[in-house]
């Protein structure tokens, strides 16, 4: 399944797509929240739409679309899990992956402005393939971890470049600004997706390709991701871990080309559908 949120912020209803329509699920009575992964939720839902399919009624089409799940408790970010990406960065990489935390409040709309924060300079795109969590474990084998995938979301891992290398400390300064975290369109079903090692990656800036890649290059692929972060953080229903970008980012481009105001990226992952983002700089509240 293809399932999707969509209203006001702060006051999404529930959808799936079916046939390539937008469909309305709020009669099914819950949201795409983590209580809905923890308790079965998906079973549940595929039930409801086998009863209901035909009786279930397509959304406006200028609905806006919101984070497809409600309220992860976390985001944890793999960085530098491709070659390419590593190199264009001038960052080094490390004999295990490099993991960070986004914060909760960077979650955006996957069709809502990303907001240029104040005094920065480099603003820059990093679409990444990313998993929700199903289930709650630590220590998790490399066997079992695909037991733990719920299902796929597409995330870009906005950056502010400057704030992240040259303001000292960790890469959450420049990783979890307001707006970093455009998640969606949708949450896809573990079943849907058969092989998450062989993705095409890509994305746009003005129409112009800028990035693509596949996620056949990982240096450290998905269940030894899952493995590897359960070791240091304990995974919960709804948490959603980001993969890494491969190269085709703004910091890698010859001149560098970081995001300004007026900029709109596009972005997509196959099964994952396709965002789009419109840049405005930060304006006090």
């Amino acid at each position: 399944m293809k399932l999707f949120r969509y209203g006001k912020l702060n006051e999404e209803k529930t959808g799936i797509l079916i046939d390539n329509i937008h469909y309305d699920t709020s009669d099914f009575g819950e949201d795409y929240d983590n209580n809905f992964l923890a308790t079965g939720g998906i079973e549940r839902l595929e039930e409801f739409i086998a009863k209901n399919k035909t009786n279930l009624k397509p959304i406006a089409a200028d609905s806006r679309i919101g984070t497809p799940i409600a309220n992860p408790n976390k985001i944890v970010c793999v960085g530098l899990n491709y070659s390419d990406h590593a190199a264009e960065t001038g960052l080094t990489q490390e004999q295990e992956p490099i993991l960070f935390l986004k914060a909760i409040s960077a979650l955006n709309g996957p069709f809502d402005d990303i907001i240029i924060p104040k005094n920065s300079f480099h603003t820059d795109w990093e679409t990444e393939l990313a998993l929700v969590i199903g289930k709650k474990g630590t220590h998790v084998s490399v066997a079992e971890s695909t037991d733990y995938i719920a299902g796929y979301v597409m995330m870009n891992d906005v950056t502010e470049r400057h704030f992240m290398k040259h303001r000292g400390g960790t890469w959450d300064k420049g990783k979890g600004c307001n707006t970093f975290a455009p998640v969606g369109p949708y949450f896809v079903t573990k079943d849907e997706i058969e092989d998450d090692g062989n993705l095409r990656i890509w994305l746009k800036l003005n129409g112009e390709l800028m990035q693509e890649g596949n996620t056949k290059d990982f240096i450290t692929p998905v269940k030894e991701l899952i493995t590897y972060i359960s070791d240091f953080f304990g995974l919960f229903p709804g948490d959603i871990i980001s993969t890494g970008s491969p190269s085709g980012t703004g910091i890698g481009h010859v001149p560098q080309r970081f995001l300004v105001e007026g900029d709109e990226i596009e972005y997509g992952i196959d099964g994952l559908g396709i965002a789009k983002n419109k840049i405005v700089n930060y304006q006090k509240d």
